[in-house]
């Protein structure tokens, strides 16, 4: 007879099971070599000769959005930390964007996918999702995506993505074709290579937490500018970290939210600017008349405030340049934002930050 080893072993591993997670992982991989990177385009400014302006075109990802990368890491997350495997449903809380990348990523991968977002949601995006293989489920309060996903993903005995929370941490902000990677790059041979602002919006917080801890580990001076609409809470975070709710969720699609998400790291953001709504949709508009460039209005709520920074350095006597993100394709906000009526629904008056946009691209110069 022989000895007993003391030992007690669980055994849960498994070739098959192992064996899709590697092909899973392989797809996501392939995904990210065919869409590596976006461009970076110059806009010209006329009245800020010394003002380098950049737009990060992030619209021509396959699902259209800034939210491609997210959705790929957030499904290598799951995958390398055992959470996704096969047949795994997958849930999300989303308004819309985010929903339509991993819609597409777990149709990649051949798991069930829902969305979980507000009745607001731009019946364009809902279809895009729909398209993708994906089902939504639309709640009445903002508020309650989070616990409404919680519980499907709960029930279904699926995984949770939960963009807010893991985006910060499913990306790698020290490079691996991250997008300050990306930006920082295609900057290596402009006449100011290291910006001197990057502008963002917040959603998650994932991407100006890449942002903000890309500069800091490059040791790069450059600044970090968070945009933020109207009623939502990531201002009030970073006035105080106390303070993290509103009574109600943003207009603007694609940022804000009705709470300090967890992603959103506020001591890695340089200054967070509050932009009114009715300029954000404002800017989406003069982009478009000035460039041609067709983006949401999360874009235009950056180019706001990117142009107002770009007027205070020319009042500084300083030169540099400054990068923002076309977060998405317009073409998804035709029948809303771009719709005369519906943005006079909205009760907006786009006149006086047209008037403010135009000063200052033609003369350098903010006004009020």
């Amino acid at each position: 007879m022989g000895l007993m080893s003391g030992l007690v072993e669980v055994d849960q591993s498994g070739h098959a099971e192992r064996a899709w997670v590697i092909e899973a992982i392989r797809k996501l991989k392939a995904d990210q070599t065919r869409s590596a990177d976006t461009h970076l385009h110059a806009v010209p400014v006329p009245g800020l000769p010394d003002v380098d302006l950049y737009l990060k075109d992030e619209s021509t990802h396959p699902t259209g959005s800034l939210k491609h990368r997210l959705g790929r890491s957030l499904f290598l997350y799951g995958l390398c930390s055992g959470l996704i495997s096969e047949g795994t449903h997958v849930v999300e809380a989303s308004s819309g964007s985010t929903a339509v990348s991993e819609a597409f990523f777990a149709r990649l991968l051949g798991l069930p996918f829902t969305a979980v977002m507000a009745t607001t949601t731009s019946p364009t995006k809902i279809a895009l999702i729909e398209r993708e293989g994906g089902r939504c489920v639309l709640v009445e309060d903002p508020a309650s995506v989070y616990d409404v996903a919680r519980d499907l993903a709960e029930q279904a005995r699926g995984h949770y993505l939960d963009q807010f929370t893991y985006a910060e941490r499913a990306t790698d902000w020290r490079g691996n074709n991250n997008i300050a990677e990306s930006i920082f790059e295609q900057l290596a041979m402009e006449r100011f290579p290291t910006p001197e602002w990057v502008v963002v919006g917040a959603g998650t917080g994932g991407t100006s937490a890449t942002l903000g801890r890309y500069v800091r580990w490059r040791g790069l001076t450059t600044r970090l500018c968070v945009v933020d609409p109207e009623n939502s809470a990531f201002l009030a975070a970073f006035r105080d970290p106390g303070c993290g709710e509103t009574t109600c969720g943003s207009r603007i699609e694609g940022i804000g939210r009705p709470r300090a998400e967890p992603s959103f790291l506020p001591d890695v953001v340089d200054r967070l600017v509050r932009v009114p709504d009715a300029a954000s949709v404002a800017a989406a508009h003069f982009l478009r008349s000035r460039t041609g460039a067709l983006a949401g209005p999360s874009t235009g709520t950056a180019i706001y405030a990117a142009t107002k920074l770009g007027c205070d350095m020319r009042v500084a006597g300083q030169s540099g340049s400054i990068v923002t993100l076309l977060c998405d394709d317009g073409v998804r906000y035709l029948d809303t934002y771009f719709s005369d009526d519906w943005v006079a629904e909205q009760g907006w008056d786009l006149g006086p930050y047209l008037a403010v946009l135009s000063h200052a691209w033609d003369h350098g110069v903010w006004m009020g």
